[in-house]
Parts: C-alpha cells; structure tokens; sequence
C-alpha cells in the first residue's frame, strides 16, 4: 500500500458515504446520490417552489387574519352630519309646495312613498343585481380599476350597498382608509338590515343635483312632484343624473343633452332587459325635459314669512321642541290656500305698492302692508299678507304686536255692552238706536279715574246721536262713555274673549281702551272679526293641517277647542251695525267685494297706521297699512303716502280687503249674514232729560216708528242679499220672513223695489249719507291734520285723548 495521500471525491450528497466505505465497503447500504448543482446567474433571482408556496400560504394567513381583524375592528358609525340633515318641507293645504328650509335639501321618505318605476330605474342605473348579490362585488371592483387606469374613464365599482355607506356613513374622500372602511361596514351591514332598507337609505342620501339630496327633493326640484308620482321615463332620467349629476342637467347645460339621452336610455334599456319594463311601454317613451323653473325652495317673497310664523306656531303650541324643528324632516302642511295667498299678494300690489312713488316722496318708503284673513267656521288661516319680500323686510306684518288698532277696536266696545246688558249713565239699555252726546272733547261721565274727554276727528261735533250712526262715522265720544258706561275691565274681557290675547299690550282699563290704543297684530284681530262673523263662537285660530316626521310619523296635533264667546245676540247685533259702516260710513269702498260685508275702520294715532278690518259670513279678513322708517323703524305718520292728504281705513286698507275678498271668493256661492238681534234692536231711544250721569234709573225708553228703526228693521232682521240679486229677504235665526217684532219683512234689497236699508237703495253703491261724507274716518275729505297731545287741555282743563279713529 502506498503511503502517499489518496486524492479526495467530490461529495455527491448530504448523506453519501466518504473514505474507503465508498469502494463498497461492508456497510454501505445505497449508492452515493449526486449533490444538486448550485443555482447561478439569473436562476438565482425566481423564487423556488417551495418558497411560493409558503408565501401564499403566509399571504393568505395574513388575508384571512386581516380579514377577521378589520371585520372585528371596524364598527358600523354613527351616520355623518350631511347625511342626517333635512330640510323641513312646507305645504299649501292642497299639498303643493309653499317652502323649504334648512341647510341641506333633502327629505326623507320611506320607500313605499318612492314609485316603482323609480326605484328599478335606479336599479338598472347602478346595481342591477342589487337583490341577488353580496354587500360587495369584487370583479367590478376590480373592472372599475382597469377602466380607470387604461383611459376608459373614471369608474365606480361600488355596489348601491357600498355607495350607501359612502354617503351616510362615512366622508367622500378618495382615501385607502376609507375605502377600507367601507369595505368592512358594508359586509356588516348587509348582515344587519334588508335589502329595502339600503335601498331606502341609498335613495334618500344621494346626490341629484340642483342642490336636491335624495329622490324626493330630486323628483321636486326636476318635475315638480312627489316621488312617489314619478314615471319610469322621470325615473330613469333622475336614475342618469346619479352618473354625472351636473353635467347631465340638461336644462343647466344644454350641450349635455346628447350624453344625458344616452344615459337615459341605457337605465330603460336595463329595465327591460331585467323585466322591470315592457319593451312595448319602452318604445313609447320620449324623453321627460326636466322643468327650467319649479317652485323655488327659497326664502324670498312671502315664504320666509311664513316659515317663520308657523315655526313659532309649532313650538308655542308645544307641537314640535324647537331642536327637533331645527333637526329638520318634518313635512308641515298649513291651512293656507295658494289661490287665497296669490291673490292677496296681487290686492295689496294693485291698491298700495303699485301707486307708491318711493323716488319722489319719501313717506312712501315707510309704507309696509300687513293682512290676515281666517275661515269664520274653521279657524283656519286661509291667507297671510306680510311685507314685500321677507329677505328685504324681515319683520312679518301680520303677527307684528307694535301698532295701534285705532277704531277697529270699537266693536268689541258695542259687543260687551250687549252682551253684558249694559246700561247708559241715565239708565237706558244700550243697543244700535242708544242716543249718546257726539260732542268732540265732552268729558266722559262715570269715571271716577283721571279726567277724559277724547277728540273726535277733526274736532267735529255730532251732538246727539244714536249708536249706530256713531259707529258709522267713528265718533270717539260717543265710544269713550260707552266704555265707561260697560265697564272698562268688560270691555278688556270681551275682547279677550272674541280672540284677542290676553297679555295684548297697551289695552288698558280705562275710556281709552274704546279708541283702539291697544297694539294687537292683525291676525290677532282677524281671529276676534271672525268670532263676531261666527255668531259668537270662537274656536283659536289654526296655521298647520297635517305634520309628519321623515315621511311616516304624524305629529298629535292639539285639538281645537271651540266655545261660545259671547252670545250669538252680542255677536249678530254688532255685525248688523258694522253692516252699515260699509253701506253708508266710513267703509264704502269695501263694497266693491260684491258680497254682503260688515266691518269697521281703523286709525293710529298720528297716522301711523290705518286699518280695514272686514268679512262676509265666509271670510274674516284683517288689512293694516302701516308707517314704519326703513333704517331706524321707527313708527312714522303716513300723511301724503301715495299723493294723499290722509292715509285712512276706508281707502287703501278697505280696497286692498274687497279686492281680495272679491277674488279670494270667486266661483262660491253669495250668502247673506242669519243675523239674531238683541231685543229692542231696532228701536231708537230719546236721552232721557235727566244729566247724563246721573244715576241709571232701570228703564228703557223705546220710540218705534222712526226713520231709525225704518233703517234697523231694514238691515237687521232679515238675511242679507246682495243688492243686485233681489229676491224675498229671511229672517235670521229660524224667523223666515219676520222682523224682531213678529212683523212681516219686505226689506230686501233688489233690482225692483225700495229697500229700507240705509244707502243700498234699489242696489246702488251704498253712497255715503253722512254729513261729513267720503271714506275718510269722521267723514273728514280734507287735508291732513295732526293729533292732539295727551295732556293738552279745553274748557276747564280736562285732558284730551289723543284722536285715534
């Protein structure tokens, strides 16, 4: 054997034998397996198999891991702010759209309110599958993806499930963390709720254009309908608007029009293609231009008024809390009807702002308007005047409590006496025929307060004169004795009682408070009219018919409670007095309504305000024309608005209120006033000879058979007609065709005989016949004339009541 060393073999493997066990040596059990060659160049870099294989198997360990922890983790969130927020929706009574308010416009409805023909258009639109397949559809993820990154254009691969989440629950950032999210809380949802709720929700929260959130704003704001009212050409074109929603507003972008059709039609061609629509009704549909202009949302004009003023109805009333109302989702239906409001809008432009010269005179930039008119039998507001325009104007005139109420107030002066059966000084009952001392600055007897002798209008003196006359021409004397002789604090509760609010400032216990010194606002004083034209009865007055919350929830409304204010004799007996303040006094324009009217007019002191304040047995309307400075709003007399000497009751106020009546009133049939008179009604009194204020004695002088009680017998008893008609008269009150006094009634008013109605003869103009004459409060035409101070003495220094007519 040599001793030199044996040169080495290469190893051919882990686990191959070395040495001399390698020449087949006892022991060597297999043949020596080769050692793989090593891996160079380029080989190095692919991975082998088996570490492909643990890196999926570790990938899909971290998927499945990451999967359960994301699942875990992420929570479904509270709904963001945009999406929870609504507007609140306000209707006419006949449910046409009067406003919205809020930030956002949107309101909710539930799905059953959505037509069909809507909800498969949007189907067909974005989800078609919507019903059969999961929360999420990866391989549309995955084509939106593709498209968007070779050019196809930016593309949503997001099911209605995945966008509903988008929009209520999380921001519209284009971030991986929120599409992440997103992910995660659509599989929970689609776990948690129906398909029919995320369909609903998806509807209610997208985005339509023309700042209109979810389909019923859309279906407004577009055609100017509910949603459910929307057909499956609509349908599908609000379905197209979700794709592109300003682009394809082809009103707004014309040039788009092309497009938006293509659009259109792919939505029907889907519906069909899913059975939703039949190829027949398809091939008949054109496509539904959507409206240039629909019923705007805003606040301007008369809107923000009246918002504001049902608001403050809703939460005085405690019918809705006030951060509910501002949380928004409420769909409030008023009483007020669209042709009533149209009209007085168009009454109060045609009689006083369209003859306002606001460059050339600068009392007419003072001028502001406010009207009311209620339902007699309801309590409903059926129309509302409240300025020019609400974002110009901002207080609403017609709930304002800032101007005095002037002679309106007289009425409630006459009611009380009646009803409570009150007496004169000399102990004569106090009816239309009570002859009272018309003498300007007479003091008043019986008042055992300061001294009081109120100014008639221009000072005039009428001497003795019966109260119905009196009413007629406004005389302030003849209403401050009759205050006294009531009672003031009776005079205060009838007041109260016909419908004036109690905390009504500046209606004072005193004489004063015959000469209207009290500053109710003119609804105020339309409900109080509408309780005389009610008989007596007075139920509150009502703004709101119906309210909802997010489309389904009514909202108790409180009962109206309706009670007999003041007798049905109380209420009758002043509305056949204030019948003659239209026939022959201060009133006559309001004739021009056509319809039998009672009411009674109104003046501020110092002319800063003039009132009509009216109704027919259908409509009690309340109309104030009022003074105010634009800048300082300060009250400012209104002598020389509109090239006038005088701004009075019986001009703009009462034409403005027969020109609505007249028009607000078109098509219903003319009725009469069923009028019950207090007894002896229609007979005149004597003064006794005794002082006036003396003590009352009990008993009650009566003289029938005079010109007067020709005038009451005529007006009173019997049911009114309009002059043109003519016809047999009816006795109010179930005495057909009897005066009070059981004698027959042959006083109607007709186109063939005499009428015993003062001015309304043979159906003419019920031209005035008062001494003074005209329209103008006192009977005075002439120029304009200011007021006497409080505290300006006559005679034997008795202070003079401001002249408030």
């Amino acid at each position: 054997m040599s001793d030199e060393p044996q040169p080495q073999q290469p190893n051919q493997g882990w686990g191959a034998p070395t040495g001399p066990q390698a020449a087949g040596s006892p022991g060597d059990g297999l043949p020596k397996k080769p050692k793989r060659p090593k891996r160079t160049g380029w080989r190095r870099l692919i991975p082998t198999w088996r570490i492909t294989l643990g890196a999926c198997v570790i990938a899909a360990l971290l998927l499945v891991g990451g999967f359960f922890l994301g699942y875990s983790l992420v929570h479904i969130p509270p709904a963001n702010a945009l999406a929870t927020k609504e507007s609140n929706v306000y209707l006419y009574a006949d449910g046409s759209v009067l406003a919205r308010d809020g930030e956002v416009n949107r309101e909710s409805v539930d799905l059953s309110r959505i037509s069909k023909d809507a909800q498969h258009a949007v189907l067909a639109a974005e989800d078609r599958d919507f019903y059969t397949e999961s929360a999420i559809d990866p391989g549309a993820m995955v084509r939106a993806a593709w498209n968007t990154a070779t050019g196809k254009g930016k593309q949503s691969g997001s099911t209605i499930t995945q966008q509903y989440v988008k929009n209520y629950y999380l921001a519209q950032e284009q971030t991986v963390t929120r599409k992440v999210k997103e992910f995660f809380i659509s599989i929970k949802l689609d776990r948690e709720k129906s398909k029919d709720e995320i369909l609903e929700g998806y509807l209610n929260t997208s985005f339509f254009g023309r700042n209109a959130y979810g389909i019923q704003a859309a279906a407004q704001a577009y055609y100017g309908v509910d949603a459910t009212e929307l057909t499956a050409a609509q349908g599908a074109y609000l379905a197209s608007l979700l794709n592109a929603p300003s682009e394809y507003d082809v009103v707004a972008h014309p040039e788009n029009k092309p497009a938006a059709q293509a659009r259109w039609n792919y939505v029907l061609d889907g519906m069909v293609k899913k059975g939703w629509l039949a190829q027949s009704e398809r091939a008949g549909l054109t496509f539904p231009m959507p409206k240039e202009t629909t019923v705007s949302t805003g606040m301007s004009g008369q809107r923000g008024y009246v918002v504001r003023i049902v608001k403050d109805y809703l939460i005085q009333n405690k019918i809705v809390a006030e951060d509910e109302l501002d949380r928004g989702g409420y769909r409030i239906t008023t009483t007020l009807q669209k042709d009533k409001q149209d009209a007085f809008v168009k009454a109060v432009d045609d009689k006083l702002m369209s003859r306002l010269d606001q460059k050339n005179r600068k009392v007419d930039t003072y001028v502001r308007a406010g009207g009311a008119s209620v339902d007699p039998k309801t309590g409903k507001v059926v129309a509302m005047y409240n300025g020019i325009d609400y974002v110009k104007q901002y207080t609403p005139n017609a709930t304002r409590r800032d101007f005095q109420v002037g002679s309106t107030f007289k009425p409630f002066v006459f009611t009380s006496a009646v009803e409570n059966h009150s007496q004169t000084q000399d102990g004569r009952m106090i009816n239309p025929n009570t002859i009272y001392d018309g003498t300007s600055e007479r003091p008043v007897q019986g008042w055992t307060g300061a001294p009081y002798a109120p100014e008639n209008e221009d000072h005039h003196d009428y001497g003795d004169i019966p109260v119905r006359e009196a009413t007629d021409k406004s005389v302030n004397a003849v209403y401050a004795q009759m205050a006294v002789d009531v009672g003031p604090g009776k005079v205060r509760q009838t007041a109260i009682d016909l419908g004036l609010p109690a905390d009504t400032p500046e209606m004072p216990e005193g004489p004063a408070i015959a000469l209207g010194t009290a500053t109710a606002s003119v609804l105020d004083m339309a409900e109080a009219y509408a309780t005389l034209a009610n008989h007596g009865r007075h139920g509150t007055y009502t703004l709101v018919e119906k309210v909802t919350k997010d489309g389904n929830e009514t909202v108790e409304l409180p009962e109206r409670q309706e009670r007999q204010a003041v007798s049905r004799e109380a209420a009758d007996t002043t509305t056949a007095v204030l019948r003659g303040v239209v026939q022959n006094g201060t009133a006559t324009n309001a004739q021009a309504a056509g319809r039998p009217a009672a009411g009674k007019t109104g003046t501020a002191e110092e002319d800063t305000a003039a009132w009509f304040a009216g109704y027919t047995p259908d409509l009690a309307t309340v109309v104030a024309v009022m003074g105010q400075d634009p800048v300082t709003a300060a009250h400012k007399p209104l002598y020389g608005a509109m090239g006038l000497p005088r701004m009075n009751g019986g001009g703009a106020p009462a034409e403005i209120w027969a020109q609505y009546t007249r028009d607000a009133l078109e098509g219903e049939p003319v009725r009469g006033f069923e009028l019950q008179l207090q007894a002896g009604a229609e007979a005149s009194q004597a003064p006794s000879d005794g002082p006036s204020d003396g003590p009352s004695t009990g008993e009650e002088t009566d003289e029938p058979g005079t010109e007067e009680d020709a005038a009451g017998t005529g007006e009173e008893t019997r049911t009114d007609a309009p002059a043109q008609t003519g016809g047999a008269s009816t006795e109010p009150g179930g005495t057909t065709g009897e005066d009070a006094s059981g004698a027959p009634s042959t006083g109607g008013p007709g186109t063939g005989g005499a009428s015993t109605e003062p001015g309304s003869g043979g159906g003419g103009d019920g031209g005035d016949t008062s001494s003074d004459g005209g329209t103008t409060e006192g009977g005075d035409t002439s120029g304009a004339g200011g007021s006497t101070d409080t505290g300006t003495t006559v005679g034997g220094g008795l202070p003079i009541a401001p002249r408030r007519q």
